[in-house]
């Protein structure tokens, strides 16, 4: 079955987007991935050489325009791997969608009717808990947050889980589920890392991952080089952290 999977979290800088680039790069090894970009910050977009300010097609296209296909959206990224890149407007289209009366959920259907082109969507939403982020609870199958190992983590996370409750509830979306909460810049010589851990393990049961995503040098240099850690250091503790990542992801999915 395809897997159609939301990143989220209301606090940014919890490397939300750096775990949808290096978990789409490598579902991509064996899978046909597909990464859409929600947020306008379009830092996804960035890491893969575009420049969001000079795209003719976009997320935005997609939103506001119906005669918009998935196809002249998406940009190949390689043979396995394809994106919908962001763009500055889509701050614009936030407001535009808000006050007027285009569809939520067009993603949602566009994405369902081409699901059997890939083998794995993931989708960046922007930091915050705004329309652009509902929009992309509404296209998914489930929510992945990645929270970082700090006191602030906790609040960001409860807010994701609160508005995925009323996409499911309230918004059209029953299936929702929350996938896990990844979390990462965790530091095992921390205590207070530790400490924030235990936190989360007893206000979440059963929500948080196994794996843990290190604080690795590798991983905030890596887009300097304009490549992700693993591609660029796939040894690293970074890189192999995403790696059984998606192993881990797989054996949940796969679960009874």
């Amino acid at each position: 079955m395809v897997r159609i999977l939301a990143i989220a979290n209301q606090k940014g800088g919890v490397g939300k987007t750096t775990t949808t680039l290096n978990l789409g790069l490598v579902l991509a090894r064996k899978r046909r991935v597909l990464l859409v970009d929600l947020d306008p910050q379009a830092s996804l977009t960035a890491s893969f050489g575009f420049d969001s300010y000079r795209l003719d097609r976009s997320g935005f296209s997609l939103l506001m325009y119906d005669d918009v296909a998935l196809s002249r959206a998406l940009r190949p990224i390689h043979s396995s791997l394809a994106l919908v890149p962001g763009s500055v407007d889509l701050a614009t289209a936030s407001i535009k969608l808000v006050q007027g009366s285009h569809p939520l959920d067009r993603l949602r259907k566009l994405l369902r009717e081409n699901r059997m082109q890939f083998d794995d969507i993931l989708i960046d939403t922007p930091p915050g808990i705004n329309v652009l982020t509902v929009i992309g609870l509404l296209a998914a199958d489930a929510v992945l947050i990645p929270a970082q190992c700090n006191h602030a983590a906790m609040l960001g996370i409860r807010a994701v889980m609160d508005v995925s409750r009323r996409v499911r509830e309230q918004m059209g979306n029953p299936d929702l589920k929350v996938r896990g909460i990844v979390p990462t810049f965790y530091d095992p010589h921390s205590l207070y890392t530790a400490r924030v851990l235990e936190d989360l393990r007893a206000l979440f049961p059963n929500q948080v991952l196994k794996t843990m995503i290190p604080y690795d040098v590798h991983v905030a240099d890596a887009p300097y080089r304009g490549r992700a850690v693993v591609q660029d250091a796939p040894d690293s503790p970074g890189a192999q952290a995403y790696v059984r990542l998606v192993e881990e992801l797989d054996s949940n999915s796969s679960a009874p």
